[in-house]
């Protein structure tokens, strides 16, 4: 079933949002991008005349009631931008006699659900060492159930629009749809554009294919990178993985970043590349500093040849080159990570320089997807998100979709 096709007047949809949008010190909302995200699906169904129940988690509250992350102090901004007064339902496991009383047109959002350590499935308060964890583990599952089949009760239909939580076997994620029969679950618009953008980029590919990974470790990276080795043209390694590379192989690399147990997987990875034929583009020059700190003295040199007590802190201006000229030709691009530590404004340029070549290809026709929290920020920080052609809201949903994993959110409605 598609959100298009459903007939949803005089039903009750539970939706599945990500609403854990951040907050300052007074509650209020810093950024709404994840509520605007969810906003056609939202008004499609009270547009349809359809009664809504919105449904979230916020923050980590570890299966405990936390006045902080209450989703009470977003019940204001929610009801403002769908133009309607959402009513709210402070326990979302006893919310039965509010979801019944909703008429068509009215909306009612639950209280966090992850309040409730049903909701992600685990046991708390004992360690997974502890001879009872695995009794423990067992009971928890059967009280996830019930607890779905709790919020299920409260309607005719289900939508799950949170491709953040995607791959979460949680509750209201994906456990929740085994009381809806297929006639009755679908995915909303926002996980169905998330959807669709993951698969141009690893089904339905136009080449040539650039990815780009950036951030710290290459071992946060690994199983994205041996998923992409088999499907890029083009493979950029950047951010503070480029010393472990340039350590690997010998290389002087001050006080840069570097995981010293994974020099062998970077070796492996190049050799990878060579016999699968992908053009692999590591750092060859870098901003390097004498602290790190935005104000610091800094000096570009070889990323291999960085002098004692500096430290790589950003691409340098041939490196810059080589990656646009990856880029820029490509059809298909990816973008995950920074080119260096893009938070201080003074290493800017090599991220600066992958948004501006990947702005360029997309002018000329290519697909480009960029996702992961940092790419978002990044990409927001420069003012260009209205020149690439999809920002994903689900960094480690993304992430694990790249590895070719199966997202149980997805998987839990279209089998």
């Amino acid at each position: 079933m598609t959100i298009d096709n459903y007939k949803f007047a005089g039903k009750k949809a539970i939706v599945r949002v990500d609403f854990n949008v951040p907050l300052d010190e007074n509650g209020k909302i810093t950024d709404d991008t994840r509520i605007r995200g969810a906003l056609p699906t939202l008004k499609k169904i009270l547009a349809d005349g359809g009664a809504l129940i919105i449904m979230s988690h916020m923050g980590k509250p570890k299966g405990k009631v936390n006045a902080k992350f209450s989703l009470s102090q977003i019940v204001d901004a929610v009801s403002e931008k769908l133009g309607v007064a959402v009513k709210f339902a402070p326990d979302c496991a006893k919310a039965a006699d509010a979801a019944a009383a909703l008429k068509p047109g009215e909306v009612l959002l639950l209280e966090n659900l992850r309040f409730y350590p049903e909701e992600e499935g685990k046991p708390v308060g004992i360690d997974k060492e502890d001879p009872a964890y695995e009794e423990a583990k067992k009971a928890m599952k059967a009280s996830q159930k019930e607890f779905a089949k709790t919020l299920a009760s409260y309607a005719d239909c289900y939508v799950n629009d949170a491709f953040g939580t995607a791959h979460r076997k949680h509750a209201s994620t994906a456990v929740i749809a085994d009381y809806f029969d297929a006639d009755n679950k679908m995915l909303g618009y926002l996980m169905e554009k998330e959807v669709q953008a993951v698969d141009n980029v690893l089904s339905n590919i136009k080449r040539p294919f650039t990815a780009i990974m950036g951030g710290s470790k290459v071992s946060t990276k690994i199983g994205i990178i041996e998923n992409l080795m088999d499907k890029v043209d083009n493979l950029i390694l950047c951010g503070g993985m480029t010393y472990t590379f340039a350590k690997a192989q010998g290389g002087k690399i001050g006080n840069s970043i570097c995981e010293d147990d994974k020099l062998d997987l970077a070796l492996d990875i190049m050799a990878k590349a060579k016999a699968k034929g992908v053009n692999l583009v590591l750092g060859t020059d870098c901003v390097a500093a004498d602290a790190f700190a935005n104000d610091a003295n800094t000096q570009v040199c070889m990323s291999n040849n960085i002098p004692e007590g500096w430290e790589g802190l950003d691409a340098g201006p041939e490196t810059q080159k080589a990656f646009a000229a990856a880029i820029t030709g490509a059809k298909t691009i990816l973008w995950n990570g920074p080119a260096g530590v893009f938070e201080f404004d003074n290493f800017t340029a090599g991220s600066r320089a992958i948004a501006e070549a990947i702005a360029e290809a997309t002018k000329n026709g290519a697909f480009s997807l960029i996702g992961g929290g940092d790419s978002v920020a990044c990409i927001n920080k420069f003012g260009m998100a209205d020149q690439v052609s999809y920002i994903s809201t689900g960094g480690g949903a993304l992430l694990e979709a790249i590895e070719g994993k199966v997202l149980p959110g997805v998987a839990a409605i279209k089998g």
